[in-house]
């Protein structure tokens, strides 16, 4: 698969929103450009070849969710979507074919517009199960104890195990929130 070695990675930390714990210790990850022209059985098999798996192919939820059991890599194969992160009126980013977000957990998504032939790959660290919250506040204190518990993963999605992830996670790994 062809990698763009010389994007640059963007990263940035989301702090509590509402209902939505985010990650006070664990930045988001960008990596723009970074897969041109992904196909999606190639980068099924990237992710599957780094431990990236139970992934699916679909779209963004249209409304704001997050993960509290595990982590997420999602890597945009065609068109756009403007992504909302962290909860409502948080951080808006540009999603755009080739580029891979990774979202630790807990940190709130959402698809506030797309292209009409947006689509993207997910998927988890050790082929981890996910689950789905949306920020009800009697979900919180569950959730944020359950964050806490998440590892952070041996590699990166993209690169393995000397990877971004590594370089940007690894500096900050730590035994519970």
């Amino acid at each position: 698969m062809n990698i763009n070695h010389a994007f640059k990675p963007e990263h940035f930390i989301l702090s509590a929103n509402e209902n939505f714990p985010n990650n006070p210790f664990l930045p988001v990850i960008l990596y723009k450009n970074v897969l041109p022209n992904p196909k999606t059985d190639n980068v099924r098999a990237l992710l599957k070849a780094n431990n990236w798996k139970n992934d699916w192919v679909n779209g963004i939820y249209d409304y704001h969710h997050f993960h509290s059991i595990t982590h997420e890599v999602l890597v945009a194969l065609k068109g756009y979507c403007e992504v909302m992160l962290g909860g409502p009126n948080n951080k808006k980013v540009h999603f755009e074919a080739g580029d891979v977000l990774l979202l630790p957990a807990g940190v709130a998504h959402k698809n506030e517009e797309q292209s009409e032939d947006f689509s993207c790959v997910g998927a988890y660290p050790n082929g981890n199960d996910f689950d789905i919250k949306k920020g009800e506040a009697s979900e919180r204190s569950a959730a944020e104890e359950a964050i806490q518990k998440v590892p952070i993963p041996a590699t990166d999605p993209v690169f393995g195990e000397k990877g971004v992830l590594q370089q940007l996670w690894k500096l900050l790994e730590y035994d519970g929130l």
